[in-house]
């Protein structure tokens, strides 16, 4: 089992500091909050195409979401597939499993490369944000 503990970043000016976590293995088995995330608020999250931006790549069973994208995995059954511990590294950094991956690194803002000048220093989402959305990945079991 590997361990790496991840201390918190410096913010920039006005944004709340990364909260610090650990990888164990494939997975940061803590919430970021202290607490579980918002399904509801997740679901959203993902949905939305100027925060999440999800859609873009992923599609799922969201029959109702018209433009789903295909350049990554289907979201179906994500839930199943990976645990919540997963989940929430593929969100904060899936460039540590896979360091040629094109998902976004939704919550780390050093050694990045080609950041669009709104998120220098900042993450894409906030901690709470995280746990919404591995809420709600958590809930597609099939």
């Amino acid at each position: 089992m590997v361990v790496l503990a991840c201390s918190a970043a410096a913010a920039a000016p006005g944004e709340p500091a990364l909260r610090s976590f650990a990888i164990v293995g494939d997975a940061i088995p803590d919430s970021l909050t202290g607490a579980p995330g918002d399904a509801a608020r997740g679901r959203a999250i993902v949905f939305n195409r100027q925060v999440g931006l999800c859609l873009l790549c992923h599609s799922g069973p969201f029959p109702d979401e018209k433009f789903q994208g295909n350049l990554a995995p289907d979201l179906s059954g994500a839930g199943a597939r990976s645990s919540i511990g997963q989940l929430r590294l593929r969100l904060v950094d899936a460039s540590r499993l896979n360091p040629a991956t094109i998902m976004p690194s939704y919550y780390r803002t050093e050694g990045l490369t080609r950041v669009a000048p709104a998120f220098v220093g900042k993450p894409i989402l906030t901690a709470a944000q995280i746990e919404d959305v591995v809420a709600f990945l958590a809930t597609l079991q099939e």
